[in-house]
């Protein structure tokens, strides 16, 4: 199965991720995400559950990895705040737009830190870039819809909500032809 860790944005934030994506949700070549399967990816593990026979890591020590890693981390339940906008990878070449988490970023780097050690002991593959927290809003596949994200850049940033971080999910992600279905496998409570 193809499975992340993420921290949820709970339904009621929904129609604000919904409003931020509206800046640039009918240009052409933009991609907008379910705004009721908002979340913040902490590490994507790629395919998991396998045999242990030397391909993907079985579910039971990716759960495992899981447990530890929150543990590890320290972190209590704490605030988050989504807010403003960006993109990856830069400005002139936008392939996502996202809102930033501006309040808990910290806690969210420390669990993303303790997430990526134990995850890549297991043999996953390691991040190929620095941890920025943040909820996928868009995925833009040409220069129209880069323009278009580019000119809601220039405006007044969006603020999409505060809500409660009280676990981390470890979520399977089927693709399918009208997007991704997620389906929560673990929660791990923080301490």
């Amino acid at each position: 199965m193809r499975a992340f860790f993420a921290v949820d944005l709970p339904d009621p934030l929904a129609p604000a991720v919904a409003d931020a994506q509206a800046r640039f949700a009918d240009a052409p070549g933009v991609n907008p995400v379910d705004p009721e399967q908002a979340h913040v990816t902490l590490k994507f593990l790629g395919e998991i559950g396998g045999r242990g026979d030397g391909g993907d890591p079985p579910l039971d020590d990716v759960i495992a990895a899981g447990e530890r890693a929150v543990d590890r981390a320290g972190v209590a339940p704490f605030e988050a705040e989504v807010a403003g906008l960006g993109v990856f990878p830069n400005r002139e070449y936008v392939s996502v737009a996202w809102a930033g988490v501006e309040r808990g970023g910290d806690a969210l780097a420390a669990l993303h830190e303790a997430l990526e050690a134990e995850a890549t002991a297991l043999g996953v593959d390691p991040a190929d870039h620095d941890f920025t927290p943040h909820v996928t809003l868009a995925r833009v596949e040409n220069a129209a819809g880069a323009d278009a994200v580019r000119d809601a850049l220039d405006a007044e940033a969006p603020e999409v909500g505060t809500f409660a971080v009280d676990e981390v999910r470890l979520v399977e992600s089927t693709l399918t032809p009208s997007g991704p279905e997620y389906e929560v496998v673990e929660r791990f409570p923080l301490a």
